[in-house]
């Protein structure tokens, strides 16, 4: 097996020294640019990041947790980070910082060397955890005033109760005998410890006993987690295997979408503690009770084109958008050195490639696959004039050569910002080309993988130059896009469906090489993205659907960008006043795909409706904006949608007349409900059962001989 294709190697003038706060011996291995951790690893390292249910900030000799309270608008909801309790030792300061010693898909393991602690940081887990590595005095301080202290008999167990209406446990492994510091915020350990200290905040009782919460934090006080793995040997199935520490059962935390994946009747394994919850931005956590969970989603479609084929009544029309579509193509013409509009415009060529295939217009198809490579080879070979992409040796991954030198250029895809929304589009139109020309395909496969595993690659043993799995937060379910950054609020990514293109374009990639594993693994992160869009972008109104505060969801049917500790109504690039701007950026690429995400018909027509107003606004809208309006209006009025569109003159750089005609003309699905024979999604508007099993196999697309021209 030939090693796999590295693009030209180059040096960064921009990126951090990942060695600052990495152990030595994780140095040569790829390293995370989008995970939860990252702001430990960023300038000083000491910003906070969320752990659910805590924000978390380490120091070079001390790390604080915070239980954060939240604050909400119409147009904000964040949580806001107050050093509740802060654990440091009496050791002499350091300026050493601390060290990143271990990590894994759901936790980091933490050292501050300076105070003989090890943090195991796992995400959702109720406690946080700290090892002593040799005997010495802990300290536990807090902004606030402890109100009241008290130790159980065995010195094992010991409550803080705090003027901010808070109470906190300690437990530790072996008897500790902690006393009042100098100030009414602190304790002290009166001599040297070694073992294990677990911290919790006693959550808000929901359970309506007082009680319910602590007897569930002392019954599950003693196993631990130190890591979590996330596997995706099955298509649509994510299994979390959490390695623990000390006997006993293992006490974590779900979000809503866990609950939803975990209801699929494969988790024998695990108890849900229903009335054990604390309060998340991302809706309440709910204790769950065993080490090993199973997340089972219902299939999604994956396939090239929509399920619903373009009727013969439509062929004409779309055949004459298409024949000025296709002739407007010119590779030389295509005006921008950005990685990312030109990934947006070879894939807008791509997809009339198909609709063409679809009506049955071959006529247009060779100018299409000409302009496709020469407008790709270029950037699989270093020669495109201007920009190109390259590898970085330091984290390890693709930059491109105005990134190597420039933090901004490419909306940052040189410090691993973006980096699945760019090469996503790259890689619907390889996807694309490789269907149509089959030996173009084959020639290219190893720079056309190289792209692929720059962002998806499941582990060093696919391809040792690339992080595994760069951008997706296993614990979210969805991925993040802010790269080697340093932000107060943590990652964030603000588009949900280029996300989706991104895995979906992988899937089609494996269809297009009959690889099934990448397949079953582009579907399956394309299926997680859709549901947490679904969960978290998507802002409902309906009781039992509602996670946000009620006058932010008065205000805002979709969310602009979504960040680990914070929701904004607002862009990076458009204010929250510009409500065509937000739905633009959740719908683009338009896509068969992007039925799945928007199969909730009522939601939708809120959404539009929620965008135009009362319709005077959509007059001073511009085409390009207009075009995703009206497909979404389709969803629930295609011939009024279909006029509209008729009347355009301007389009997205992504989008064209062929490709809103083609939507509206397959997008029937439920507009029409007796034509939904195909989407096994659970769909609102007819729910369906959840899938207790799954059998796997290629669309019938991967069967079809490939286009030709």
């Amino acid at each position: 097996m030939s090693p796999p294709f590295v693009f030209p190697p180059t040096h960064s003038t921009v990126l951090p020294n990942p060695s600052t706060f990495f152990s030595p011996s994780l140095l040569s291995s790829p390293l995370p640019t989008n995970s939860f951790f990252q702001n430990f690893l960023i300038n000083n390292g000491s910003t906070h990041e969320y752990f659910h249910p805590y924000l978390v900030k380490p120091t070079n000799v001390s790390l604080s947790l915070s239980y954060p309270a939240f604050f909400f608008s119409s147009a904000l909801i964040y949580q806001l980070f107050l050093p509740d309790l802060t654990i440091s030792s009496k050791t002499t300061p350091s300026s050493s910082p601390h060290v990143v010693t271990s990590f894994s898909d759901l936790g980091v393991t933490l050292d501050i060397p300076s105070s003989n602690l090890r943090f195991f940081l796992v995400k959702g887990s109720p406690f946080v955890t700290a090892s002593v590595l040799k005997p010495t005095s802990i300290s536990i301080s807090t902004v606030h005033s402890i109100l009241a202290f008290s130790s159980g008999d065995s010195l094992t167990k010991h409550t803080l109760r705090l003027d901010n209406n808070q109470t906190w446990i300690l437990y530790t492994s072996s008897p500790v005998k902690f006393r009042r510091g100098g100030a009414q915020s602190e304790i002290r350990s009166d001599s040297g410890f070694s073992g294990v200290v677990r911290i919790a905040a006693l959550p808000d009782s929901s359970s309506g006993n007082p009680m319910y919460e602590e007897e569930m934090l002392d019954r599950y006080r003693n196993c631990y987690p130190v890591s979590g793995d996330a596997d995706l040997k099955d298509p649509f199935r994510v299994v979390y295997k959490f390695q623990k520490k000390r006997s006993g059962d293992l006490l974590m935390l779900a979000h809503p979408l866990h609950l939803k994946l975990l209801s699929a009747n494969h988790n024998r394994d695990v108890t849900v503690l229903e009335d054990f919850k604390y309060r998340s931005i991302d809706g309440e956590l709910v204790g769950v009770v065993g080490d090993s969970w199973v997340l089972q989603a219902n299939p999604i479609p994956v396939s090239w084109t929509s399920k619903n084929r373009i009727k013969q009544d439509s062929y004409k029309e779309i055949a004459s958008a298409l024949s000025k579509d296709v002739n407007d193509l010119n590779s030389s013409a295509i005006g921008t050195t950005s990685s990312y509009f030109y990934g947006k415009r070879i894939a807008r060529a791509a997809r009339l490639a198909l609709i063409a295939e679809e009506v049955s217009f071959p006529d247009v198809v060779p100018k299409v696959t000409n302009f496709l490579k020469e407008a790709i080879e270029p950037w699989l070979y270093g020669t495109f004039q201007g920009n190109g992409f390259l590898y970085e040796q330091s984290w390890k991954g693709l930059v491109t050569q105005q990134g190597s030198t420039s933090s901004t250029a490419d909306f940052g895809f040189g410090i691993y910002n973006d980096h699945h929304f760019h090469l996503g589009y790259f890689i619907y139109a390889i996807a694309v080309l490789a269907k149509i020309d089959p030996n173009w395909g084959q020639k290219h496969k190893p720079q056309a993988y190289s792209l692929v595993q720059d962002f998806m690659n499941l582990g060093t043993t696919k391809n040792p130059n690339y992080p595994r799995v760069r951008c997706f937060d296993f614990y979210k379910l969805h991925s993040w896009a802010a790269g080697l950054t340093e932000f107060v609020d943590g990652r964030n990514q603000e588009s949900t469906s280029e996300a989706v293109n991104a895995y979906y374009s992988a899937a089609l990639m494996g269809l297009a090489y009959g690889d099934s594993s990448l397949v079953s693994t582009g579907s399956t992160l394309a299926a997680m993205e859709i549901l947490a869009a679904q969960t978290w972008w998507h802002v409902e109104e309906e009781e039992g659907k509602k996670i946000y505060e009620e006058s932010f969801v008065k205000e805002n049917r979709i969310v602009g960008v979504l960040w680990n500790n914070k929701r904004d109504s607002a862009l990076w690039w458009a204010s929250a006043e510009c409500r065509e701007c937000r739905l633009l950026i959740q719908v683009l690429p338009l896509l068969p795909i992007t039925e799945t995400l928007f199969s909730d018909v009522g939601y939708v027509k809120e959404l539009v409706e929620w965008t135009v107003g009362s319709g005077e606004k959509e007059k001073d809208v511009e085409d390009g904006y207009k075009g995703f309006i009206y497909a979404m209006e389709g969803v629930y009025d295609r011939e009024s949608a279909l006029k509209k569109i008729r009347k355009l003159e301007g389009f997205d750089d992504g989008n064209s007349m062929s490709n809103l005609l083609c939507w509206q003309v397959t997008y029937y699905l439920l507009a029409c409900p007796e034509a939904m024979v195909w989407n096994s999604f659970p769909i609102k508007t007819r729910p369906l059962p959840v899938s207790t099993g799954i059998s796997f196999s290629f669309s019938e697309e991967e069967e079809e001989a490939p286009l030709k021209g």
